[in-house]
Formats: structure tokens, C-alpha cells, sequence
């Protein structure tokens, strides 16, 4: 598959918290990191995510905000 998302981060799935609609899926990066995304709870079940998946994460963002106090 080739994709125009240059953001490309391969990782493995650390944990997945199914909410009612959504679900909070944590990825480990190679270098340690974890990086969260929020993704339906049916887009889980279509990819067959479970702890120790192996994923590439994509990022895709028009804006990123950060802030500090």
C-alpha cells in the first residue's frame, strides 16, 4: 500500500481502552516512546488490534497545539 502521509511511525500496540463509542489505543514507538490514539471501538475490531499488534502509526494534522502554565 502507498500512502501520502509522510508521517509514518512504526510501533507496537502497549494497551486498548474500549470506551462506549471509542476506544484510547496506546502504541510503543521502537525508540520507547508511546504515542495515544482515540479510534472508534469498530475500526479496533476491523484492524484486529490487540495488545502486541505490531501498527504503523500515521500523522496527518493540519494544526497541532501545545500549551504550558
Amino acid at each position: 500500500m502507498r500512502l501520502s502521509t509522510r508521517n509514518q511511525l512504526d510501533g507496537t500496540v502497549s494497551s486498548i481502552t474500549r470506551g462506549d463509542a471509542m476506544a484510547v489505543v496506546r502504541v510503543r514507538l521502537a525508540g520507547g516512546e508511546e504515542i495515544t490514539s482515540s479510534i472508534t471501538r469498530d475500526a479496533v475490531e476491523d484492524l484486529g488490534l490487540a495488545e502486541g499488534t505490531a501498527v504503523t502509526v500515521l500523522i496527518k494534522s493540519t494544526e497541532v497545539a501545545l500549551a504550558v502554565e
